[in-house]
């Protein structure tokens, strides 16, 4: 054990895995000093446009994603958290340095996009970014981007999320303009957290083969005094099989489990004494096969700055992820806690199928569950990502403006 510890110290404590991904994503990327403290180079700055997070972006808007040296291996913008999800086609320069989209291209009105980049380095190393940015809504209008996407097939854990672009004052006007019910039929309630945004749950996770459907009926509901809502839309989606991943942060282990059967039992490693990970059911919200983290965006200074950390896949929405680790020795997976909050699976650098990591991110859909037990740290809030599972149904219904 004093030799896996030791192996730590030298290189894995300082840079292990963190709590969060990029910009918006709590965790993620943005310049700021490196993992071994040295200040990034700025040959290997991603540059987006719009900025992560922007809003009322023009439909006409500037849009492109840039280098200033390397070269662009992969961009995919998105409109998300839509009843029509749509790529935004475009193309990368010959030099490799630019991206922009198709002559001609317009965005759509009240939308929400997704931009995801890796890019390669003179010595063909990746680094990765992932923002989002949403265009403008009409004036006096409201809208509400949701998860999960029109006709996705979801895990057994998926919890129904709107969004709004403001405050809502009338909450029982909006929650009764939304109606979700699934075939079979259970109970479906909603909960608000805060004013902008409304959850919907059953009481427990949905049976694997239920068909959801969303129907948004917000047009001309007044929301606020003189904001109405714009949106009149059916989203459907299909609850697949179930899985539920058991973390032991004690033991250092995960139990998989597909229907009820233990799949595999994976060695971990989980947040260590003092950046220790979340208790309680977390749902997938995202998955990236590369991303970037960096420590400066969850308040751990310049302890990491990960360019390419593969098998990424979000549980929370302050950064908590559970991921592929490749720069920490082997033997730390069972043995030693060392993350930043993270729950880490052996990897390979660029990521490989035939690592737990690999292995657990290609059998992971978004809705799946995963349980962290036998933590120091406190029970995950149920409003931080897709969490409402913490909550008992009682409290869950008490949160519903229609009660």
């Amino acid at each position: 054990m004093r030799h896996v510890l030791k192996r730590a110290e030298r290189g894995v404590v300082a840079a292990l895995t963190c709590a969060g991904l990029l910009g918006a994503l709590a965790g993620c990327t943005g310049s700021g000093v490196g993992a071994f403290g040295k200040p990034p180079s700025p040959a290997d700055t991603i540059r987006v446009v719009p900025d992560d997070g922007a809003r009322g972006i023009a439909t006409d808007g500037r849009l492109e994603v840039r280098l200033p040296s390397g070269r662009l291996e992969r961009v995919t913008v998105m409109r998300i958290e839509s009843d029509t999800p749509a790529p935004v086609a475009g193309g990368i320069s010959d030099d490799g340095l630019r991206w922009l989209p198709a002559q001609g291209t317009r965005l759509d009105l009240a939308a929400k996009y997704s931009v995801d980049v890796v890019a390669l380095d003179a010595h063909g190393r990746r680094s990765a970014r992932h923002t989002t940015f949403t265009t403008a809504v009409p004036e006096n209008r409201f809208i509400g981007y949701f998860k999960p996407e029109n006709r996705a097939t979801v895990g057994t854990g998926m919890i129904v999320s709107f969004d709004f672009n403001q405050k809502i004052a009338d909450r029982a006007a909006v929650e009764r303009a939304i109606k979700v019910t699934s075939d079979p039929p259970v109970e479906i309630a909603g909960h608000w957290f805060d004013r902008d945004r409304l959850d919907f749950r059953p009481k427990e996770y949905w049976e694997p083969g239920t068909q959801v459907t969303v129907d948004v009926r917000l047009r001309d509901v007044e929301a606020a005094p003189g904001a109405y809502g714009i949106q009149n839309k059916r989203i459907t989606f299909t609850v697949g099989r179930s899985q539920i991943s058991l973390v032991d942060a004690e033991a250092k282990t995960m139990q998989v489990r597909r229907d009820g059967r233990l799949l595999a039992t994976v060695p971990i490693t989980a947040g260590a004494p003092k950046s220790t990970t979340y208790n309680g059911k977390m749902v997938v919200s995202e998955l990236f096969d590369v991303t970037r983290m960096n420590g400066r965006t969850v308040g751990f200074g310049g302890e990491y700055d990960i360019k390419d950390v593969p098998h990424a896949m979000r549980l929370t929405e302050s950064g908590t992820f559970l991921h592929g680790n490749y720069w920490a020795a082997a033997e730390i997976f069972g043995q030693v806690n060392v993350s930043h909050g993270c729950v880490g699976l052996r990897d390979v650098k660029g990521g490989s199928a035939d690592t737990p990591a690999g292995w657990f991110f290609d059998r992971t859909i978004v809705g799946d569950v995963v349980e962290v037990i036998n933590s120091p740290d406190k029970q995950v809030a149920p409003g931080n990502g897709l969490s409402g599972w913490n909550m008992q149904w009682t409290q869950w219904k008490q949160g519903s403006a229609l009660r």
